[in-house]
């Protein structure tokens, strides 16, 4: 069997291919705008962009971040080669899938800037979740026993997913003072 340096799952393409189809939406938002006069261009602009773009920037920068953390929890179990995991990571994992559902259920909603309480409430109340669910699975793990170099192994697991939801929490932070702006 040989070694791919390229990911099995192709759903990442689609996303590809979702957002290179934005490109076209705005090159045709920029020809309609050179062809209106100076007064008609704001409202094309704001469909171009339709909040800041340090905002813009921030928000996709951190929900990338979500996926790195998540991505390094992953290859940490692989390359430790990490048998058996406490069950307290199914938990962090658990709370991990809530946040990114919420999380892709709410990016929809940016559009029209509604509903966004709920969802940024909620990713809250998951964080601190998570940051229990951490501080017990670190107790046990330093109380359980564990050779030491188990232990290490996975607190840098533990802890890429602590990470993951602090990201998540991030996320919503930034939805919270983007919809706060554009109101």
């Amino acid at each position: 069997m040989g070694f791919r340096l390229t990911p099995q799952d192709t759903s990442f393409y689609d996303l590809f291919a979702t957002s290179a189809s934005h490109l076209i939406d705005g090159s045709q938002q920029l020809t309609k705008l050179l062809g209106v006069p100076q007064s008609d261009r704001e409202p094309i602009a704001a469909a171009i962009t339709p909040f800041d773009r340090e905002d813009i920037y921030s928000l996709a920068s951190n929900l990338d971040d979500c996926m790195d953390l998540m991505e390094a929890a992953v290859d940490l179990i692989v390359l430790y080669r990490i048998g058996e995991l406490p069950a307290g990571i199914t938990a962090q994992v658990e709370v991990l899938t809530r946040m990114s559902e919420l999380t892709a259920e709410a990016m929809p909603r940016l559009r029209s800037m509604s509903d966004l309480s709920e969802y940024w409430i909620e990713i809250n109340r998951l964080e601190n979740q998570a940051d229990q669910v951490y501080r017990r699975l670190l107790a046990e793990l330093f109380n359980g026993g564990s050779d030491a170099i188990t232990v290490l192994k996975l607190k840098e697991v533990i802890d890429e997913l602590e990470a993951a939801a602090d990201a998540f929490e991030k996320v919503a932070n930034t939805v919270e003072s983007i919809a706060v702006k554009e109101s």
